[in-house]
């Protein structure tokens, strides 16, 4: 039950990435799609809240100091999902899912200085894995049909922020590099209420966005979206946002955070099939071993040994860009 709930939300995390070229294609930018995506989940996120006792009891448990990290993950996650859906204006899909996907060794790396370190040398073969499929992935690129150089950056940068603002969140939370956070193992906590943390994370994220068009001139009104993008804008807030963090949750709570997120690693190869099948996207055979790669990575940062004592590997907390 557990690893099918984090596979839907791979699934859902991935789809999001096949739904925003139709999106695209009526006109929208990613800064429009973006600034609905996580304010139509943050909608969907009170509505789940306010509409259970246990849940709207959790909301007022919150400290404020709890709430003050929760908006702060969700101003810096915007760092993430934006320069993600931007790349994805000119980098396919299928592309920029496995480049992306080099996220988790970049938390085992960063995890040797900033929280509790792996031990061993497996982090390091990890990120040599990693950037050796990289190379495979681009070198594989025809160079006549080749995105553009910022596009590929842009996606190489969602996934070095998104690391960057896992490892902060296990900071902010309190974990170091000699011990658990203080809360890391209670119970019952408000904090540890998925549905209120990520619902207030993401009405932080919708906020960055809005004040974001606002500087820049952009309209707000929904009149100024083509009716065309609606339907896409909205399934892209369900499946990408509401659904796949509330499933990677429950999934995290029945299997364990390491396990979900070893399961998670299946996302690259969702959104490569998808791309497939909707978006007639093909990888070439050396991009799919640099895809195999990176993954392979992945199984072995997540799996290093750890010291004893400490936290599972740091993981997202409240969602995926």
């Amino acid at each position: 039950m557990g690893i099918g709930l984090v596979v839907i939300s791979a699934a859902g995390y991935g789809s999001g990435s096949i739904l925003a070229a139709p999106i695209y294609a009526t006109g929208v930018d990613w800064l429009m799609l973006v600034g609905w995506r996580f304010l139509i989940g943050a909608a969907l996120g009170w509505l789940w809240v306010l509409s259970s006792s246990g849940r709207r009891a959790a909301l007022r448990r919150l400290s404020r100091r709890q709430v003050g990290i929760a908006l702060a993950l969700g101003a810096l996650f915007t760092g993430n999902a934006g320069p993600y859906y931007a790349g994805l204006e000119t980098v396919p899909a299928s592309l920029a899912g496995v480049i992306v996907y080099t996220y988790p060794v970049m938390v085992a790396v960063l995890s040797l200085w900033f929280a509790t370190r792996l031990v061993g040398r497996r982090p390091w073969i990890a990120a040599g894995l990693a950037v050796a499929g990289s190379a495979l992935a681009l070198g594989g690129i025809d160079v006549d049909e080749a995105p553009p150089v910022s596009g590929l950056v842009l996606v190489f940068l969602s996934g070095f922020i998104y690391s960057v603002w896992i490892i902060l969140s296990a900071r902010l939370s309190g974990e170091r590099r000699d011990h658990l956070a203080p809360d890391s193992n209670e119970a019952g906590t408000a904090a540890g209420d998925a549905a209120v943390t990520t619902t207030v994370m993401m009405t932080a994220t919708a906020a960055v966005y809005a004040i974001v068009a606002i500087v820049l001139g952009r309209p707000l009104h929904p009149a100024s979206v083509p009716a065309a993008a609606w339907p896409g804008i909205v399934a892209v807030a369900f499946v990408a946002s509401f659904l796949a963090i509330q499933t990677f949750y429950a999934g995290a709570r029945r299997i364990g955070a390491a396990r979900a997120a070893l399961t998670a690693t299946v996302e690259p190869l969702i959104i490569v099939v998808l791309a497939w099948i909707f978006l007639d996207q093909t990888l070439a055979p050396i991009q799919l071993a640099g895809a195999a790669l990176i993954i392979i990575g992945v199984v072995i940062a997540q799996t290093s040994p750890r010291p004893m004592g400490a936290p599972e590997p740091a993981r997202p907390l409240e969602a995926e860009g």
